[in-house]
């Protein structure tokens, strides 16, 4: 083990209602996570559409979730954004208000150089003396944090500790578990057992939002030395989970399956996202209830 963040981190949907920040629902699935095992929780990530919040509301769900926790479990804050400076504002804010880490992705339709994401993440690892996580996930941002480039960084700066990898490569998995003092962590929910193998921390990830105890366990028996048994019972039951909270953009299926656990009120998303379409909402809920996820008058 490597860094500060270990096991099952859930990136937490921002809950809506009429438009404005639902902060008392928030609480609602932090104290949830907290009496699951969720090892930590994400605010204001991919999950959380970040990019659709003003910079006050980030910071409202930030420190909001910061105090409502009260140390029960780490609260990383998503305070990366395609601006160097607003990133480097929001890590501080961050730390100003307790949060334990702040997950900073890779600046999205920019396309810097690896020189300039270099330069990026020196910025913010300068500013502050909070743990900082990288986040790679090109698919989302079109520009991709190759290794070499992630190891300068992390040479560079000490409080650079970790680094979400949502490539969808075990090749480059396994070249980022072998950089000294950085710790891996999957982006990837149909990788985890496979990235916890190679060494990983822990995974930064989406279906622990609906199974929050059996991921914190794969977490632990997917580790070297763990349990091959359990673990393969474990990712063969989540996989239907994890095909279909990916059946169109997260957080849209998610939002959904909260809803119909009777964890979230509403399933409101900010457009350009749009309510799941009716046969995608099946296929979850069917998948849902196969799970025993449901309440049971919805099964």
């Amino acid at each position: 083990m490597k860094g500060p963040f270990r096991g099952s981190f859930a990136a937490l949907p921002t809950p809506f209602r009429k438009g404005e920040l639902d902060l008392p629902v928030l609480g609602e699935l932090i104290d949830w996570h907290v009496s699951s095992g969720t090892n930590g929780v994400v605010l204001a990530g991919t999950s959380g559409e970040s990019a659709t919040l003003s910079d006050y509301e980030r910071r409202s769900a930030i420190e909001f979730a910061v105090l409502h926790a009260r140390g029960r479990l780490p609260v990383i804050a998503g305070t990366g954004t395609n601006n160097t400076r607003q990133s480097v504002d929001l890590t501080r804010f961050a730390e100003s208000v307790g949060a334990q880490g702040a997950l900073c992705v890779t600046p999205y339709y920019n396309k810097p150089s690896q020189r300039g994401l270099e330069l990026h993440y020196g910025e913010i690892a300068g500013s502050t003396r909070l743990p900082i996580v990288l986040y790679n996930v090109p698919a989302r941002t079109g520009v991709d944090l190759l290794p070499a480039t992630v190891q300068r960084i992390a040479k560079s700066h000490a409080n650079v500790v970790a680094i979400k990898e949502a490539s969808n490569s075990l090749g480059r998995a396994r070249e980022l578990a072998q950089i000294d003092g950085l710790a891996l962590l999957a982006g990837e929910d149909a990788l985890i057992a496979d990235f916890m193998g190679l060494g990983a921390d822990g995974v930064i990830g989406v279906v622990a939002n609906v199974a929050p105890k059996e991921v914190a366990k794969l977490c632990r028996v997917a580790a070297p030395g763990g349990d091959p048994v359990r673990c393969a019972e474990l990712v063969a039951w989540l996989a239907p989970l994890v095909r279909d909270l990916f059946i169109e953009t997260n957080p849209v299926p998610l939002k959904t399956a909260l809803v119909a656990m009777g964890r979230l009120p509403d399933g409101e998303v900010r457009l350009p996202l749009a309510p799941l379409e009716p046969r995608n909402e099946s296929q979850l809920l069917a998948s849902l209830s196969e799970a025993g996820l449901l309440p049971r008058a919805k099964r």
